[in-house]
């Protein structure tokens, strides 16, 4: 975290000394509440490990071609489940040599690169990667992205015509405690709302490596997985009220994070 974002985020919490404006109360709550999850037809599912890699995905996987998943972790059982259920499997990271899929060689697909805003020796776009692998592709895909915060500039620069050939996307959002830094909250209002022209957020489970942030009366988790469903998949949706799901798990051996009450129905 940057040291301008260290002093903002101090400032925040010693209300009378503020001397940066922050985002208004009443535009974190109006984002917040826009991605409020609901419960559709689909039942949730879980795929990967009972912890930290493991996400809930909507039972909608029939037809689903390909698994994308830039951040590659020691545990890679998202996707070999994924591998499972017949899809293709394409991972990339430019900060390990090779994902730990011992017993699936020559099954899947890996690149030595983060995933970004632009294409070099160190970086590639969402676009450049699907298209690189799957040309004129039109089938559906499954994104499962943990990048430690490269997701915001990564979506941004994702086409709308990739975004919307995602059926379910599975992202991390990092440092959601900066939304009350105008700039950084500019940015996650722009990617959510991209998301949301054609998904509908199912799920958050609040990651507990990092506690919940509370300012101005408004909780946030600072890290929390959010699963997206494309819309022309659900035809029924009710308000989400149950949290945790029951197949949610804790990432870390740290105290229980519970997804705040402002976050849901």
């Amino acid at each position: 975290m940057s040291f301008f974002l260290k002093l903002l985020k101090w400032l925040l919490k010693w209300r009378g000394f503020i001397l940066v404006k922050a985002t208004s109360k009443e535009r974190v709550k109006s984002l917040i509440e826009k991605l409020r999850p609901f419960k559709t037809e689909k039942q949730l599912i879980r795929l990967g490990p009972n912890g930290d890699g493991g996400y809930l995905v909507p039972d909608d996987l029939i037809g689903v071609k390909a698994c994308f998943s830039p951040g590659v972790y020691k545990t890679v059982q998202f996707e070999e489940d994924c591998l499972k259920l017949g899809m293709k499997v394409f991972m990339a990271d430019n900060s390990v040599e090779s994902p730990e899929l011992k017993n699936h060689i020559g099954q899947y697909d890996f690149i030595k690169k983060h995933i970004g805003s632009t294409l070099n020796e160190t970086f590639i776009t969402m676009d450049q990667w699907v298209n690189s692998v799957l040309q004129d592709s039109h089938e559906d895909l499954l994104l499962q992205m943990d990048i430690e915060g490269g997701e915001y500039y990564s979506l941004i620069n994702m086409s709308d015509r990739l975004l919307g050939q995602f059926r379910i996307l599975v992202i991390e959002f990092h440092f959601l405690e900066e939304l009350w830094n105008p700039s950084f909250f500019n940015v996650a209002e722009v990617v959510f709302n991209k998301i949301l022209q054609t998904h509908t957020c199912v799920h958050i489970h609040p990651n507990n490596s990092c506690a919940i942030d509370c300012q101005f009366g408004i909780e946030i988790p600072s890290v929390a997985e959010f699963t997206f469903l494309r819309n022309d998949r659900i035809k029924h949706k009710t308000n989400q009220v149950n949290f945790p799901h029951k197949l949610d798990y804790d990432n870390t051996e740290n105290k229980h994070v519970k997804l705040p009450s402002n976050w849901h129905y």
